[in-house]
Formats: C-alpha cells, structure tokens, sequence
C-alpha cells in the first residue's frame, strides 16, 4: 500500500462536519469507529472522549486545508507538520500475509502505530498519509470545494491540476450558476429581458473527479 492512500482519512475527517449548514457527524463513540472504518484496531480503542480529541484535530486538519486552497503553501506546511510533531507513527515493510503468484511475500511499507488513543492512532496515520501525498504531488493538490456554500475538503488527482470541486455535482452546479449569471449580465448589457436557458449547461467533467 502506498502511504500517500493514508491521505485519505485526513479528507474523511474534515468532511465530517459541514460548517456552512451546521452539521457536524461526528458525535458519538459510534460515529468515531465508523470514521476509522477497517481499521478494526483504532475502532475498538474509540471512547467518548475521542469524540472531543478528533473534532479539534479537524479544525487543524481543515486549517491546512485551506490554507492550501488559498496558495499560502508554507503556512499549510507549518500546520501539517505541527501535527506530525505531536502525533508521530512509524513506517514500517510489512507483507500482511499478502503472497504472490511465486509464493514470497509483497513488501509494501506500513504504518504501525503507537498511540494511547483511538484519536491519537487516526491523526498520525492521517498527518504522514497526507504528508506523503503533499511532498509527491505538491501543496496545490489540497483543496476546498470553490462551489459556494460547500466547502469540503478534496485531493486533487487529475493530470492537469485543475479540480477546483469536491464532486461532480458541485461542479455542475456552479458550472450552472455561472452560466445563468452570464446570461443575465448579458441580457442587462444589452436590455432585454433575460429569456429560457437555451444553450447547454458547461460540462463538469473537467472540473472534479468522483469524491
């Protein structure tokens, strides 16, 4: 497994709160061993207090996060390596009994935790995955949804670096909003009432990827 993949869960934790609607996911022992998914280890860990430990490592998370959407790449280096300072892991080679065709194991590095919480566990997996991801493919890759008022965390995979949303839908959608805008603007310019949509909304496909 790569560890850039680890990146993963730092984007699942931020996007479990909403701030423009006011909704927050994470609000049980429950909701904090389904965060943690597979990794059957750190859910069994997970108490209430986690509950606590990973909303204020989300705020930090989504620091970075914005941070780099808004091109400020060495604040959001300084705030990702804050955390991995605090919350450390240990990348190890690991086989997990994976075998090939050949009968030898497939190496593939690992992180092996060490910490004396659930919260603890999840956040340094998440830091040194996103670590990972940002060293190999750059700061800019981080990103906010631009589609107001979504602001949910993504990374960016495409090959020319131009997502600029969390998912296709919100692409389309401000694709149509800015269509419908432009359409206004002209009829105001040239003094006719603004009539149907007629022509076909943008196309989303190059602005996101699936979430």
């Amino acid at each position: 497994m790569e560890l850039s993949h680890y990146s993963d869960l730092a984007v699942r934790l931020v996007n479990t709160e909403a701030p423009e609607r006011g909704e927050d996911e994470l609000t049980s022992v429950e909701s904090v061993r389904e965060l943690c998914g597979p990794n059957r280890q750190t859910a069994r860990r997970a108490t209430e207090a986690d509950v606590g430990r990973l909303r204020a490592v989300r705020t930090r998370l989504r620091a970075v996060f914005t941070a780099a959407s808004e091109g400020e790449e060495t604040r959001a280096v300084d705030l990702l390596n804050a955390l991995l300072m605090e919350f450390p892991t240990s990348p190890q080679i690991s086989g997990h009994g994976d075998l090939g065709e050949d009968g030898r194991p497939r190496w593939h590095m690992h992180l092996a935790e060490h910490p004396v919480t659930a919260a603890a566990g999840y956040t340094a997996t998440a830091c040194m995955g996103l670590a990972f991801h940002l060293t190999d493919l750059g700061v800019e890759r981080l990103g906010i949804c631009q589609a107001a008022p979504c602001s949910r965390a993504y990374l960016d995979t495409s090959t020319n670096r131009s997502r600029r949303y969390c998912s296709d839908r919100c692409a389309t959608r401000a694709n149509v909003a800015a269509y419908r805008a432009r359409k206004r603007s002209k009829s105001q310019d040239s003094g006719e009432a603004p009539g149907p949509d007629a022509d076909p909304v943008p196309d989303a496909g190059a602005d996101a990827s699936a979430p």
